[in-house]
């Protein structure tokens, strides 16, 4: 298993996918400079970035947390058999994730708690599967966590015209509405305790209800960051937003507030989607951050 200890709580990452997401960093990250990826460090490749392609590359995958005898998971991926009409590359995938998640010791009628950090189309995929003709929850015992900012603005019966346009199509109705009709959401706003050793909170810009998980236990500290950073390049480019971000602004103040709460408590920042070794310790340099060193997570390469 691919695995670390924190403190007293047992993180251990679940992959999905690896591999490009179809995307040249100059579309990824439009406000990026082109010395960060021509002349970047030499950890960029190949696990940020295909050099020979010019493709970024990104992993899809859970964070499962073992804390205080409960079973937790940190986002769920892409999920298998949806309808991406304007996301072909996650439209009817068939990954091995259950399987994967059985590896580590869990099934899902073992989930306590499920977190979507926010509710784009790679990070709520599994809270539902495919049951002859209905979307149900994947996770039957598991109370799901959905920030409420992030849940009415992709309801479409809200009306919102998010960034993405058509992007999220279908996400709502097949991935989050399913787990609200079967009452096991909780709607949560600002922040949330969930335990002695971890505890969510805000940080908009992404989406209006983006938000990251920390975790302190003993001397340990972590931050789980969701989409506030794709790519390492961000760490040092603290202003450079993905294409995606709803409120670049937003999204700025909250990478730096994030990122200089990380390096003043010695806390590892653990992304959604780094492939490599998934996670890094960073220090203030100057306006920016560096990369102190990487998390001991095996990179998906030596995995296979």
């Amino acid at each position: 298993m691919d695995q670390i200890e924190l403190g007293d709580v047992t993180v251990t990452r679940v992959w999905e996918y690896y591999g490009s997401v179809e995307m040249t960093p100059e579309i990824f990250f439009p406000e990026s400079p082109r010395h960060a990826w021509e002349n970047g460090p030499e950890w960029l490749t190949p696990h940020f970035l295909d050099s020979e392609s010019n493709i970024v590359n990104s992993a899809i995958q859970t964070w499962l947390l073992r804390s205080e005898g409960r079973t937790i998971l940190v986002d769920t991926g892409v999920g298998n058999h949806k309808e991406r009409p304007y996301a072909p590359v996650w439209s009817h995938l068939s990954t091995d994730f259950l399987a994967n998640l059985a590896r580590a010791g869990v099934q899902p009628e073992d989930v306590d708690v499920v977190i979507n950090t926010h509710l784009h189309i790679d990070h709520v995929g599994w809270n539902t599967y495919l049951d002859d003709r209905s979307w149900v929850p994947t996770f039957p015992n598991a109370t799901y966590l959905m920030p409420k900012d992030d849940f009415d603005f992709w309801n479409p019966e809200n009306g919102q015209k998010p960034l993405l346009g058509r992007g999220n199509q279908n996400v709502f109705e097949d991935s989050v509405a399913p787990v609200h009709a079967a009452g096991q959401t909780l709607l949560w706003e600002n922040s949330h305790q969930i335990d002695a050793n971890l505890r969510l909170d805000l940080a908009p810009g992404h989406t209006p209800g983006s938000s990251v998980l920390t975790l302190g236990s003993g001397s340990d500290r972590a931050v789980f960051v969701g989409d506030m950073l794709h790519n390492p390049v961000q760490i040092l480019h603290p202003d450079v937003n993905s294409c995606f971000c709803e409120n670049p602004a937003e999204a700025v103040a909250s990478r730096r507030k994030v990122l200089g709460w990380a390096a003043d408590n010695n806390a590892l920042v653990i992304p959604a989607h780094l492939g490599g070794h998934g996670a890094a310790e960073v220090t203030r340099q100057g306006d920016a951050f560096g990369i102190k060193g990487w998390a001991p997570f095996a990179p998906y390469s030596e995995q296979r």
